[in-house]
C-alpha cells in the first residue's frame, strides 16, 4: 500500500481531484500556501495499491501543468529614505511536487 502525496497548485487542484476520481481513486484535497511566492497550493493524498501508483503518477502528470507567471520579488530591508523599484521576475509555477510514502497499515471505519 502506497499514499501518493502531491503539491499542486491552486489552479489544478480541482481537474486533478475530477481525474483521480474519473479513475476509481478516492482522494482528500487540504489546501495549503507556498512559502516562496506565497500562492495558493493544495496537497492531495491518495491511497492506492502499489501496483497502482504508475497510474495515479501519470494521472497528476497529466493534469497539472507549469505556467510562467511574472511576480514582483518581495522587497529587501532597507534604511529608511532608500526607495526601492521592483522589477518583475519571470517564475515558474504549477506543476507538481509528489511523494510516495510506504504505508505500513490503512484502515477504513
Amino acid at each position: 500500500m502506497k499514499l501518493v502525496l502531491s503539491i499542486v497548485h491552486s489552479d489544478d487542484a480541482r481537474p486533478l481531484i475530477d481525474a483521480l476520481m474519473q479513475g476509481g481513486y478516492r482522494a482528500t484535497m487540504i489546501s495549503t500556501t507556498g512559502g516562496f511566492l506565497r500562492e495558493g497550493n493544495a496537497t492531495i493524498l491518495v491511497g492506492t495499491d502499489d501496483a497502482n501508483v504508475p497510474d495515479v503518477l501519470r494521472i497528476i502528470r497529466e493534469s497539472c501543468h507549469t505556467r510562467t507567471q511574472y511576480v514582483n520579488p518581495l522587497p529587501p530591508v532597507m534604511e529608511s529614505g532608500e526607495v526601492y523599484m521592483p522589477t518583475p521576475v519571470e517564475v515558474q509555477m504549477g506543476g507538481a511536487t509528489v511523494f510516495v510514502l510506504e504505508v505500513t497499515q490503512f484502515e477504513r471505519f
